[in-house]
């Protein structure tokens, strides 16, 4: 399953670039034991990156059981976040010091939706 962004998703996503903020929806299923590991990236990413990139937290919330969903589409927590372009957003996962805490990210997570979303 997907858990990254790759440098092929990020082109595109620069490609596809309407301008403007973005709003990037996580949809993030963990491992056994994975929220510790990821709660630490949170931390970081609240604290450090996202304040470097002119970036916040909109929403932040645990998933419940499904209302309309097929088997399996539940999700632990969703997240949204708002950057002030998708250029900011490249900028910071391509960032070194990003780079280093990005692990605890990946192994928290057995799956994950990262979708850049636009106002209406």
């Amino acid at each position: 399953m997907a858990i990254d962004p790759r440098g092929a998703d990020l082109k595109r996503l620069l490609a596809e670039d309407p301008g403007g903020p973005v709003v990037m929806l996580n949809l993030l299923r963990f491992a056994e034991g994975g929220r510790e590991s990821y709660d630490q990236y949170a931390a970081a990413l609240r604290d450090t990156f996202l304040p470097r990139y002119s970036a916040e937290i909109v929403y932040v919330g645990d998933g419940g059981t499904p209302l309309v969903a097929e088997e399996g589409q539940d999700w632990d927590v969703v997240l949204l976040v708002r950057y002030p372009s998708r250029e900011a957003f490249s900028r910071m996962v391509a960032d070194p010091e990003y780079q280093q805490v990005t692990h605890l990210r990946s192994q928290a997570l057995t799956e994950a939706v990262l979708q850049p979303t636009t106002p209406r």
